[in-house]
């Protein structure tokens, strides 16, 4: 799973520590969500999603979605 992550804590001026104080959680779980090698609960998602004030459909690209925009 692909995300946005980077790209909107870019946006919000964020580092991976200040997104990971926000939503309660360390910075490597930050790290690990957004190089696609940890999937975060529906709970997280949520909650970084809210930090960074979108939806979780905007933050999170699934493979699905992926081959879907490439047909």
């Amino acid at each position: 799973m692909k995300t946005r992550i980077k790209e909107l804590r870019a946006r919000y001026d964020l580092t991976q520590e200040d997104l990971a104080r926000k939503v309660s959680v360390r910075r490597e779980t930050i790290l690990f969500i957004e190089k696609g090698k940890y999937n975060p609960s529906l709970k997280l998602a949520h909650d970084i999603a809210k930090a960074l004030q979108t939806t979780i459909d905007e933050l999170f690209i699934f493979e699905d979605d992926l081959e879907e925009r490439n047909e």
